[in-house]
């Protein structure tokens, strides 16, 4: 058995553009952008979305969105998710990339938010 929950939205955008999409993200959401310390490819969108990590992540790919879920057994997760029709595409650090049907991505990835928050609103799974 393990947990997840739906952590985080980014906003992939080229990396020349990430900063002018920060301030109109945060303009257009009511947000602060404030750049994440030690993660320079990141810009936080603060308060965007209530209970919702919201950032800008400057990438090397087209412009998208993509879900970062959250869990306390990465393996187990990304398992889940494949056998509903996800594939894996890569992996980054412990986290595992995979391409939702439809092709969205989506990122599996340890507990990164606040661990009351996660305990109280994860779901769990067999």
């Amino acid at each position: 058995m393990h947990r997840s929950r739906v952590h985080a939205l980014l906003i992939d955008t080229p990396a020349p553009e990430a900063s002018r999409a920060a301030a109109f993200w945060a303009a257009a959401l009511g947000a602060t952008a404030r750049p994440v310390q030690g993660e320079g490819q990141f810009i936080s969108l603060h308060q965007a979305i209530p209970g919702l990590v919201t950032a800008v992540q400057a990438v090397d790919d087209a412009p998208r969105f993509h879900l970062d879920i959250e869990t306390d057994d990465v393996e187990a997760e990304t398992a889940r998710l494949l056998a509903l029709g996800a594939t894996q595409v890569s992996r980054w650090l412990e986290c595992r990339v995979l391409r939702a049907p439809g092709g969205h991505l989506l990122c599996v990835l340890p507990v990164a938010g606040d661990r009351a928050a996660f305990e109280a609103e994860a779901n769990t799974w067999p």
